[in-house]
């Protein structure tokens, strides 16, 4: 697409990580039954009074700190008017005019360059409920409605329309996740709403400044899917404009299964939401001493963590990657290296063997009943000779499986590696004697003949036979 520039801003939904709603004591766990997370106040029933979680107020301060964002001095809560279904008092509890944070960044590297895409804003607000829809036209279609997540503390983060690609789209979000999650403000699950996107997208003509005609796509439940959905909407739009058309204000719903676009509804009009101040909610006052004192209870933040990793442990970057893109496997990482100083060895089984199977069972490192002290130990098994590198993954297999120590698996499974030579000289012996071709290789100077038999004495010993030793027997036997 060479004669368009795509303009995307993003509106990023996280909800809040407090246990109670931000308007009322209801719990905020996911997966109650319909309905039993309630009470008046979230409700929205005549007579109740909402009262504001300082908590909600501190991570939503505390995510503006990290991303480099102005934190205002005097904020106020307003009344967001509309009608629907999901929001029984008819309004939404949310931030106008003066949201808690404005004017911040998010950095972030595309293509080995470093991207800033600014902060318009984040502010906080209340959730609504859910529709559930079931049945159908032909039977008089009808909706469901769970107020379980109705009051929930929202973080609303705004980007700037700085964003050129859906692939910057995807990559700005990950690092966006990655800090919300290393503050521990957000859990970050899409699969269970608690992170949102909204992407707007316009196209205009390469060298103007001019915004063109937004689209505003919703049910982005995943990274891959704003990608995918923003990559459909660029070229639809550029070829409405290609063909003499245009371009209609409207949102639209991605459709997952057909990877396409639809349309919702028309946004010609701006919806007016008749904003006024809530009058139950009284005016914030932001001391500067509560803000630095939450400046400095911030943890390292990815970025950081990134460049340290590099410096400190002498790394690549792209293990660094791997290794930062959540804090619990960061974490697990350095406390490895507490036990066992040697990072790139570390690295390497956390990336593969660790990352393997996880994702094999679908499971976080914290569900995983391997810990820091168990991958810790098991290197030093390999390190002392006790078991070899072959026999280390069977081992760790084990360990994931039953959470056992590697000495204690080694031990039941008999695992613990041959390094007697008179043992490894037997089956040495009864390698040669079986494969004549290969030693008669390996004598006319067919130098892969050794990796062969080498394998075949592995073989015979289960993997427990010590590979540079077996190496070292078969050149002294045959060359």
């Amino acid at each position: 697409m060479t004669e368009y520039e795509i303009v995307i801003g993003l509106e990023v939904h996280a909800q809040v990580l407090t246990d109670s709603k931000v308007f009322c004591g209801c719990s905020t766990e996911f997966g109650a039954s319909p309905n039993e997370h309630t009470c008046p106040i979230c409700l929205g029933l005549p007579g109740t009074l909402p009262v504001l979680n300082k908590k909600t107020v501190e991570y939503t301060i505390k995510t503006g700190l990290a991303m480099n964002c102005d934190i205002a001095e005097f904020s106020k809560f307003d009344r967001k008017n509309y009608f629907y279904p999901d929001l029984p008092k008819a309004y939404q509890i949310s931030q106008y005019d003066m949201p808690l944070c404005k004017n911040g960044y998010i950095e972030f590297w595309v293509n080995g360059e470093k991207k800033r895409v600014g902060i318009n804003r984040i502010h906080l607000e209340e959730d609504a409920g859910k529709l559930v829809h079931a049945g159908s036209i032909a039977e008089s279609q009808y909706s469901f409605a769970d107020y379980n997540r109705s009051g929930i503390a929202l973080m609303e983060i705004v980007s700037e329309p700085d964003i050129h690609s859906p692939e910057e789209a995807r990559l700005y979000l990950n690092e966006l996740k990655k800090i919300l999650e290393y503050l521990e403000v957000s859990d970050c699950n899409m699969e269970e709403g608690s992170l949102r996107c909204d992407a707007n997208i316009s196209l205009r003509p390469v060298g103007t400044v001019t915004f063109g005609t937004k689209a505003e796509v919703k049910n982005l439940n995943s990274f891959r899917a704003v990608q995918r959905a923003l990559e459909f909407e660029a070229e639809r739009q550029a070829d409405l404009l290609r063909e003499g058309g245009k371009v209609i204000q409207e949102t639209r719903h991605w459709d997952e299964s057909k990877g396409i676009t639809i349309p919702l509804r028309s946004k010609e009009e701006a919806h007016d939401y008749r904003y006024f101040p809530e009058s139950d909610v009284p005016p914030l006052v932001i001391k500067d001493s509560w803000v630095d004192e939450i400046k400095r209870g911030l943890p390292e933040l990815p970025a950081v963590k990134r460049a340290r990793f590099v410096n400190e442990y002498g790394i690549p970057e792209q293990d660094v990657e791997v290794l930062t893109e959540t804090k619990a496997m960061a974490d697990f990482f350095e406390e490895c290296v507490k036990d066992y100083n040697e990072p790139k060895t570390v690295s390497n089984w956390l990336i593969g063997e660790f990352l393997r199977l996880l994702n094999a069972e679908g499971i976080e490192i914290k569900e995983s009943k391997v810990t820091s002290r168990h991958l810790a130990g098991m290197l030093k098994l390999i390190k002392d000779g006790t078991i070899s590198g072959k026999i280390a993954k069977t081992v760790f297999e084990e360990i994931f499986k039953t959470g056992k120590t590697a000495e204690i698996v080694v031990k039941e499974k008999g695992l613990v590696q041959i390094t007697d030579e008179d043992a490894i000289n037997d089956v040495v012996d009864k390698v040669i004697s079986e494969n004549p071709g290969a030693v008669e290789d390996l004598k006319a100077g067919k130098n892969k003949a050794i990796g062969f038999l080498v394998g075949q004495v592995m073989k015979e010993t289960r993997g427990r036979a010590n590979p540079q030793l077996v190496n070292e027997i078969l050149r002294k036997r045959l060359l």
